[in-house]
């Protein structure tokens, strides 16, 4: 069977409600960690083992970004309540330089309540937290898909930036399947203890389980840490609603790797354990653009499928990280920017990741089809396993070590 055929109603299983965490543990780090190891035995552990599970070889790389206050409500002179959800920055559309705009900018939203919005200006009072007061307006430029262009413009003499604005007018945009309204808490339960390079409109949740005396007991081990910036976007939460793989279209993702990393990636012999598939999915997409650099294409983004191409060149990951960081060199570059497609399902050969942290997924979930491929299609095994030793899924879910 083709890889592209692969049947999304074969990564289904049955998920009652009652097992969906809706919040995380009062102590993050004591959730269960099931540990399947590279011979498929599975051991139950708790998340405070961590440190002694893992190699002192390794290098634990973990993704930095923080969520945003994705979520802005503005209501009508009408009354109506127009919600507006921030996708990903078009003008500018880097991240920081959106995030430090002192006048206007405009970025990709989900417009809820689209129909009572077809024109005009939404305007929102906003206080910010040295207690200047400026005042919103948001004007729909154009459609994109299911999305639309908005332009959010305040007084510049006030000198307040975007990301002052959103975060005191909006809120964490919990996920969809957790069926329940933004809570006080998620401020800090939905965010890593790691987390500083603002972007994301939903958390790398595996790394929500680590706390500082996991990362202390990490450090004592004798394991380096590294990060990497992946800005989840609400692609994350879409299921597959096609029949086969081939018909889902993945969405793209901001990814940004310094030149260090790319370089120590080239040379280490220590052990890569990825935290979450975010990190997971950043790994591999930097090998491929190690190869595309190796081909003279352009390092723009990595295509959904180029991984699985006949005319990749199929380099070794030494070889893949040293193109990269020869390009980096020649455009006098100290870090790789770039955006992400590529899908991860049963078949692909992992480059970089030889072990990984992760969540329990959603049924028929991209998310799932990567825990199929680095498992060799064993997953329903783990996941019988969990549902039978009352394990808690999803985003507040207990965790687990894939070797």
């Amino acid at each position: 069977m083709k890889l592209h055929d692969i049947n999304i109603e074969d990564y289904n299983y049955p998920l009652p409600a009652e097992r969906i965490a809706s919040h995380p543990l009062a102590e993050r780090d004591e959730c269960k960690l099931l540990v399947r190891d590279g011979q498929g035995v599975i051991t139950d552990h708790l998340f405070t083992d961590l440190p002694g599970l893992l190699e002192p070889d390794s290098m634990l790389i973990y993704n930095n970004t923080r969520v945003i206050n994705a979520r802005v409500r503005f209501r009508k002179t009408s009354g109506a309540l127009i919600e507006v959800f921030c996708l990903e920055p078009v003008q500018p559309a880097d991240y920081e330089r959106s995030f430090a705009s002192t006048d206007g900018c405009s970025w990709l939203c989900f417009v809820g309540n689209s129909k009572r919005w077809k024109d005009g200006e939404l305007q929102l009072e906003v206080s910010v937290a040295d207690g200047t007061t400026v005042v919103l307006t948001a004007v729909r430029e154009q459609k994109r898909g299911n999305a639309s262009v908005v332009r959010f413009s305040w007084d510049a003499a006030a000198g307040v930036t975007f990301s002052q604005i959103i975060d005191a007018a909006g809120e964490i945009p919990i996920p969809p399947y957790l069926n329940r309204g933004t809570e006080e808490t998620d401020s800090s339960d939905y965010q890593t203890v790691y987390s500083h390079i603002e972007g994301s409109v939903a958390a790398p949740t595996a790394g929500l389980h680590f706390t500082p005396r996991v990362l202390d007991g990490i450090d004592a081990s004798g394991i380096v840490r590294r990060e990497l910036t992946l800005h989840v976007g609400a692609g994350t939460f879409q299921p597959v609603k096609t029949a086969t793989v081939n018909e889902h279209e993945m969405h793209s993702e901001f990814i940004s790797v310094s030149r260090e990393l790319i370089e120590e990636l080239a040379r280490t012999e220590r052990r890569v354990i990825a935290v979450g598939t975010t990190s997971v999915r950043t790994l591999e997409s930097i090998y491929h653009l190690g190869c595309m650099a190796a081909a003279g294409m352009p390092l723009d983004e990595v295509g959904q499928w180029y991984p699985y191409d006949d005319n990749h060149p199929r380099l070794s990951r030494k070889e893949a990280m040293e193109a990269l960081a020869a390009y980096l060199d020649k455009a006098g570059m100290d870090r790789l920017v770039a955006s992400t497609r590529i899908i991860i399902v049963p078949g692909y050969e992992f480059k970089v990741v030889e072990g990984m942290v992760t969540n329990f997924h959603q049924p028929s979930s991209t998310l799932l089809l990567l825990v199929s491929a680095f498992t060799k299609g064993d997953w329903r095994a783990m996941y019988t396993h969990a549902l039978d030793g009352d394990y808690r899924f999803l985003s507040y879910g207990d965790a687990s070590l894939l070797l």
